[in-house]
């Protein structure tokens, strides 16, 4: 790395990793069978199947634990990445903060939480919840506007850029006291149908249909400490994220 650092990423699957990367291919649903190299800096990107549910149990505190066991030692800082997700059981629309206790609702929230609270006990983890992550290859709502699927227009969604997600783990790892809890969210909180709608002008497209809008939904989170943390965010809003990602689409259409 341009740092002089070696950074080691542990997959199952190492095929596609840069070059920058040294590569463990590991299956952390089983104990691993070797220690891990050791490391001073750990972040921890693990997350629930997405068909979580009582009879389809999920192996997500399997693999944290073997992770903390194959460990030689204690990383000097471990950043376990979460969601905020685990507030889903939140409906009153008050914005969320750090200081909030999680409410979920879901198998996937309960064990998202779970998550957190194993990390924090086996390797004294800081916690960081990032909101929806979107940016380069992460474009699931430009393909709602493209593909016209029906959305709900009155939920409350947050976002992060995975730019500014990835400078806040930076300053997590280097910062001497970090807050031991970050919700990663833009400064812009938007109604669904908001962001589909500037999504759809900006493709000069029909905006997607409306589904029929149901109980209140979603939450809405304050980003006061990620920006406290970082001074500024490259995308603050999700306008600013949009605007580059449907250029990018125009340029890649010709």
């Amino acid at each position: 790395m341009a740092s002089g650092a070696t950074v080691f990423a542990l997959r199952r699957n190492t095929a596609e990793l840069p070059a920058a990367f040294t590569a463990v291919a590991a299956d952390l649903s089983h104990p691993l069978p070797a220690p891990l190299p050791d490391v001073d800096e750990l972040v921890v990107t693990l997350t629930p199947g997405f068909s979580v549910s009582a009879d389809r149990p999920d192996d997500y505190l399997v693999k944290i634990g073997n992770l903390a066991a194959a460990l030689p030692t204690r990383p000097r800082r471990v950043i376990f990445v979460s969601s905020t997700r685990v507030f889903e059981g939140r409906t009153d629309g008050r914005p969320i903060t750090e200081e909030d206790a999680p409410a979920p609702v879901t198998e996937r929230g309960r064990l998202l939480l779970d998550g957190e609270k194993l990390a924090t006990e086996l390797l004294d983890a800081y916690i960081v919840r990032p909101a929806g992550i979107y940016g380069p290859g992460r474009e699931m709502l430009l393909r709602t506007v493209i593909d016209g699927t029906p959305v709900d227009y009155t939920r409350r969604t947050n976002r992060i850029h995975q730019t500014d997600l990835a400078r806040a783990l930076d300053v997590m790892l280097r910062e001497p006291e970090p807050p031991r809890l970050l919700h990663a969210v833009d400064q812009s909180p938007a109604l669904l149908g908001d962001v589909v709608n500037y999504i759809a002008h900006r493709l000069g497209r029909q905006p997607p249909p409306r589904t029929e809008p149901g109980a209140p939904s979603g939450t809405v989170l304050d980003g006061a400490r990620l920006l406290a943390l970082l001074g500024t965010l490259e995308y603050p809003t999700f306008e600013a994220g949009y605007e580059e990602m449907t250029e990018a689409q125009h340029r890649a259409l010709g």
